[in-house]
């Protein structure tokens, strides 16, 4: 079975003795709590869940892929507990702001998580990596109401994102999408157009899909 040994000592010698971490985080508003034990710690476990839960479970990924019976669709064996074990650790929100219930810890900190993961296993990393490309959308452009209904789930890991980018005529082409969103009365808007191919658009992982 294929196996996945995080290169912590690399990690940590780039960390520490090139990019300077612990004096970067220092001078930034929310690196009080990235303190060197702390970023240690993070990244040590951050490398166990990533070579016992997710790395075992690569393979399942590629033999067995995901099924759709009766409208539901159902990711491979061991993919569930391995986001249960992934949002129980609250790796979801590692980086997130705390007033949603994330960590509030450097982005840097989350990309090496996220080295790690799609290292370890990169079918399952697509699933948690949509919603940070959700989450972060909303932060940028959400309006408060909307910040407060869906961060907090997101942010959690008890709901998920996805990205409805790929049409029938064109995937990385952007300038051939079709589809239009036009703003109603109401502040709604109406959406018209067809998607495919769409990552983590339906799973079993959690209890809603943005």
């Amino acid at each position: 079975m294929p196996a996945y040994k995080a290169p912590l000592r690399d990690m940590r010698f780039l960390m520490n003795e090139v990019f300077d971490f612990p004096a970067h985080y220092a001078s930034l508003s929310n690196g009080a709590d990235a303190t060197p034990d702390m970023v240690d710690a993070i990244v040590g476990e951050c490398a166990r869940l990533c070579e016992e839960v997710l790395a075992p479970i690569n393979l399942s990924g590629d033999l067995e892929g995901c099924h759709f019976d009766n409208g539901q669709v159902t990711t491979p064996k061991g993919f569930k507990d391995a986001y249960d074990q992934y949002v129980a650790g609250g790796w979801q929100g590692l980086s997130h702001p705390t007033e949603f219930g994330g960590q509030g810890l450097p982005m840097s900190l989350g990309l090496i998580k996220s080295e790690m993961m799609g290292t370890a296993n990169w079918s399952f990393t697509m699933y948690p990596g949509l919603s940070l490309g959700c989450m972060n959308t909303i932060m940028q452009y959400g309006d408060e109401a909307q910040k407060n209904t869906y961060m907090p789930p997101l942010v959690e890991g008890r709901w998920s994102g996805t990205m409805c980018l790929t049409e029938p005529q064109c995937g990385t082409d952007l300038g051939q999408v079709k589809t239009k969103a036009e703003p109603q009365a109401d502040g709604t808007y109406k959406v018209t157009g067809t998607k495919i191919f769409i990552s983590a658009g339906e799973h079993d992982l959690t209890e809603n899909i943005i």
